[in-house]
Formats: structure tokens, C-alpha cells, sequence
């Protein structure tokens, strides 16, 4: 093994390793990871714990193997043009993790713009596919920075829908709607209370859980007696992290510590 590999675990390592967990047990379904971090995550999680996962080239093919970070992949498994995606999006065979510009509590999620909709101070991505998404397959988002700007008591627009949203949209929004987790730089959060609201998951090395409540605009919960730190990775996730997957250290440019 490579000496690096016996070197301690960056911020960015936990954060992948946090990433790479969300889609630990789905089985052979389609990862769509947004942002170097989560795309990291979802290639070292094919590579250990989940093989049956499949991931694309980011265009219409299906990878057969599991190429560095900004390299092209040499081994296609199959193809999958815009309208099966559509089909495999609405039939709940995927597992996404987006971002967020904002969210709040209960998991309603902004990508679209800051200020008021008829007179935004900021236009941003626009709502893309986030509603389609929250309701009809796995979401879970990554935020690489946490703070009060991302984290807000109200998004000013919903994009991605929130479990409070869900329950009053009726049954048929309820049906398939499953909000997983929000890794941030500096805890993983997830959606496992009595309504639906955020709680702290677990605490990533160096992190208190007052910094996570600090930088966080709406009260936490927390899991019943206090929370775990994250993962740790092992020498072999930290192995093909360093070697094979992101041997150009990409994750460091999104993650600082």
C-alpha cells in the first residue's frame, strides 16, 4: 500500500465516506451524485459495498468501470438515453443526491432563486428536476458549506419538497416520497424524527454539535444519547479514494478545512 494511505483522514475523506454511505442497501439502481464530492462518494461505494449500483458517464452511457475523476470512462454497460432516465426517475429506480442553495427543516430545498420569486435578488439554477425528484425517488442532498445562509427557517422558493409539504399535497405525494440525508462539511444530517424535521446524524472529526447548531437557522434534534461521529474510512476506502478514484485530490478543492 501506498504510504499516503497510512496518513490521517482529510475533512473532504469523511465527507466522501458520509456520501458514499446515503446509498449503502439500495441495490441495482441508478446513483446520481451532483458535485465532485458525492460522485466520489458513489464511486467508492460501487467499488466496496455496492456493486450493483449503476452510474453514468454524466451523458447517456452507462459506466462499466470506475474511472479516475475527469477521466473518460473505457468500459460501457449500457445505454441510457434522456427518456429511459425519465422512465427510471418516475419509477423510483434512482437515488439522487443534489445540492441545495437553501433548505429548511422538514427538507424543502431552493436551487432556483434568493428573494422574492416575482423579484429575486438572485437568479440561480432555475427549479430543474427537483420536485419530479423528491417525489418520486430517494433524494438526499450535499452542501459544502454549512451555514445559515443554506440552512434557513424558510427557503424562498421550494424546489425539492419537504416532508411538510408532502403531508399536506395529500397521498399521492406521500406515495414515494423518501428524503434520505444532507451531508454537509460538517456533520450528516438526517430526517428520522416524529415530523419529519432534521436532527444531527452524526459529527464529522474536529466538529462540535454546537458548531453544527451555530451555523444552522432553525433548532436541531438530536439522536437519544448524543451523537456518534461519522464513519471513519478504512485503509482501503482511503486507498482507492487517494489512488484511484481522486488521485488528483478534486475533493480538496470542495472541501477545506
Amino acid at each position: 500500500m501506498s504510504g499516503t494511505t497510512h496518513t490521517a483522514a482529510t475533512r473532504a475523506e469523511y465527507c466522501v465516506i458520509a456520501c458514499a454511505e446515503t446509498w449503502r442497501g439500495d441495490g441495482e439502481i441508478l446513483a446520481s451524485p451532483m458535485g465532485p464530492v458525492p460522485a466520489i462518494g458513489a464511486r467508492l461505494a460501487k467499488l466496496t459495498f455496492a456493486p450493483e449500483l449503476l452510474l453514468t458517464d454524466g451523458e447517456a452511457m452507462l459506466m462499466g468501470d470506475i474511472p479516475p475523476m475527469g477521466a473518460a470512462s473505457q468500459v460501457t454497460e449500457g445505454w441510457l438515453p434522456y427518456r429511459k432516465h425519465l422512465s427510471m426517475v418516475s419509477g423510483g429506480r434512482r437515488h439522487v443526491m443534489m445540492g441545495a442553495s437553501q433548505i429548511d427543516r422538514y427538507g424543502n430545498q431552493n436551487i432556483s432563486c434568493i428573494g422574492d420569486w416575482s423579484r429575486p435578488d438572485r437568479q440561480l439554477l432555475g427549479v430543474r428536476g427537483a420536485p419530479v425528484n423528491t417525489l418520486n425517488h430517494p433524494t438526499s442532498y450535499w452542501v459544502p458549506r454549512h451555514s445559515r445562509r443554506v440552512f434557513v427557517e424558510r427557503v424562498d422558493m421550494v424546489c425539492g419538497v419537504g416532508h411538510d409539504r408532502a403531508a399536506s399535497a395529500g397521498p399521492s405525494a406521500r406515495r414515494f416520497h423518501d428524503l434520505r440525508r444532507v451531508v454537509t462539511d460538517l456533520a450528516v444530517l438526517d430526517f428520522t424524527t416524529e415530523d419529519g424535521s432534521l436532527r444531527i446524524r452524526s459529527l464529522h472529526p474536529g466538529v462540535t454539535e454546537d458548531q453544527v447548531r451555530e451555523a444552522t437557522g432553525f433548532p436541531l434534534e438530536v439522536p437519544p444519547g448524543g451523537v456518534p461521529p461519522t464513519r471513519e474510512p478504512s485503509a482501503e476506502e482511503l486507498r482507492l479514494i487517494r489512488e484511484v478514484i481522486d488521485p488528483g485530490g478534486v475533493r480538496d478543492l470542495e472541501v477545506r478545512t
